[in-house]
């Protein structure tokens, strides 16, 4: 953003906004509250405002906002939740999470562009405060310098960028549904394929195509040259170990890999987040191990039945005992067996086999019991060869699909940064300069901020039940006045404490790093990963 255009200038966002009235909904007012889970951050827009009595509205929920104004999340601002109020929530609340931007002398859709540019997202990140809830301050948003156009020359650039983003967004809605059809496009070659249909131009046409069911599964009729067969007669089934208690994986390589369920995907062992035996353990479980080309399925988690081929890398690795593996087979190619057990009617088989138990396990001797469509072996070869065919080109398109994904990803981007150095329109030398809207906007605007009172704006027929919200300054509060709090009522998440403090969120920040820095407060972690932080005070 350097080189700008001729009649084109640079000043920091708070040199043409104004500041936005707070106000606190009565008890009985409904409202739209705009909080920050209600931004679709992929499409910049509002999506789920809170439909809420103003008695049950957060003590957050006080920004008075209006069409065009654009809301900047100030949590986490790497996540860029960004959006601009529509027509249909004017007059609605937005949550002190944010900092509205208003700028009566723009156009509204050039704040909203500017505050979706890289440049911007990388300059709240430099500048974001706090481990605890990490954030940056209205005066970090507006203090950003941004490049302003002349006005009507902003009208043009807008009205392009709605254009050219909603024909990016149309694309990636498209693209977004290749994966999908895809998967149904590999289920159904898998279908084709172990129901006798992908080669049926093989056998003798004249011959009787089918014969009965499978007598015990009902599954459905097989070609004349095929049998079923039981998977227990095909295969011995065994079942992984599980560390020894006490022990622990290590990820340096040890020569010992150990298989655990998660690698388990798409027919293979992925190498992600590979983890290692210790020698000694090894010596242990050295029993529990696969071998290159055995079959793997999957028997207790949130992708049962997942089955595929141990390839060669795996060879002797010892195998989760969320897993069973499928070895010294009889009469059965094992890719053959590994895309039976991937295809639809096996795995809705497999589903009832682990309803049917009282655990939610695939239980070893279940997986004897499953029935196995079996041709000769010169077809299932055939068969495999076709499937794996069929999924090749499957797999070319995905990549050409991750390819042009990423293209899309990065074009609001370009365009976004194309539109802000003068390059998506040409420019009207008889458009009016920016420095003469700059200082027309200085001379007009109104710094003071505006704090209304409980029901201020709401109709005298509706009851207050709440006394007056007061705001407090820090030059109001006692130095312990967060710790106070803690004390109090205990460990609570950084929102809660905001709420109870009665701050301004720039004064609840500063608050929370002095008071963090005498070693008042601090953070209290659960005992998971994912268990929710709190602050408490120190003891």
């Amino acid at each position: 953003m350097s080189e700008l255009p001729h009649n084109w200038m640079t000043a920091p966002i708070g040199a043409v906004t104004v500041n936005c009235a707070q106000r606190i909904p009565s008890d009985e007012e409904q409202i739209q509250y705009i909080d920050i889970a209600s931004i679709a951050r992929d499409k910049k827009l509002i999506s789920r405002p809170q439909c809420i009595l103003g008695k049950d509205a957060p003590s957050r929920a006080r920004k008075h906002v209006f069409a065009g104004d654009v809301l900047v999340s100030m949590t986490r601002p790497n996540l860029n939740a960004v959006a601009m109020v529509p027509d249909s929530l004017d007059g609605q609340i937005a949550s002190t999470g944010f900092d509205v931007l208003r700028a009566p002398k723009l156009d509204p859709r050039w704040l909203y562009y500017i505050v979706r540019t890289n440049s911007f997202v990388e300059r709240m990140t430099e500048l974001v405060q706090g481990a605890l809830y990490p954030a940056v301050k209205s005066q970090d948003v507006r203090s950003f310098e941004a490049p302003f156009a002349p006005f009507n020359e902003q009208k043009r650039i807008a009205d392009k960028l709605d254009t050219v983003l909603a024909r990016v967004d149309a694309c990636r809605e498209r693209l977004d549904r290749i994966p999908a059809i895809l998967k149904r496009f590999r289920q159904s070659v898998l279908a084709e394929a172990t129901s006798g249909k992908l080669t049926e131009n093989l056998r003798n046409t004249v011959a009787p195509k089918q014969v009965s069911t499978s007598p015990e599964s009902g599954l459905f009729a097989i070609p004349m040259s095929w049998v079923w067969a039981h998977l227990g007669t095909l295969a011995e089934v065994k079942g992984g170990k599980r560390l020894p208690k006490g022990q622990k994986l290590v990820p340096e390589n040890t020569g010992f890999p150990y298989i655990k369920a998660g690698q388990l995907k798409n027919g293979t062992v992925r190498s992600e987040g590979q983890e290692y035996l210790p020698k000694d353990v090894h010596r242990i479980i050295k029993r529990y191990v696969v071998k290159s080309g055995d079959v793997f399925i999957t028997i207790v988690g949130a992708n049962i039945g997942d089955a595929g081929v141990i390839p060669p890398e795996y060879d002797k690795a010892n195998l989760t005992e969320n897993a069973a593996k499928l070895c010294n087979l009889k009469g059965v190619r094992n890719n053959y067996l590994a895309f039976w057990l991937q295809s639809p009617v096996a795995q809705s088989y497999i589903d009832r086999l682990t309803k049917s138990g009282a655990q939610g396990k695939l239980a070893l001797m279940r997986i004897k019991e499953i029935p196995v469509p079996l041709p000769s072996m010169d077809e299932q070869n055939e068969i495999v060869r076709r499937i794996e065919s069929l999924f090749g080109y499957a797999d070319r398109i995905q990549a050409h699909y991750a390819v042009a994904r990423a293209h899309v990803e990065r074009l609001p981007h370009v365009l976004l940064a194309k539109a802000f150095r003068g390059e998506l329109v040409p420019q009207d030398p008889t458009d009016e300069p920016a420095s003469v809207l700059l200082e027309r906007i200085r001379s007009a605007r109104s710094l003071k901020p505006i704090k209304l009172k409980r029901g201020m704006i709401s109709s005298p027929s509706i009851r207050l039940r709440k006394v007056e919200a007061q705001m407090l300054s820090r030059t109001e509060i006692q130095d312990m006045h967060l710790t106070k709090i803690l004390k109090e009522r205990g460990p609570l998440p950084a929102e809660a404490l905001w709420a109870a403090s009665q701050l301004d969120i720039d004064d609840f920040y500063e608050q929370l790093k002095d008071e963090e820095a005498r070693g008042l407060l601090r953070e209290k972690r659960g005992k998971s990963p994912t268990a929710s932080r709190l602050l408490e005070a120190a003891a």
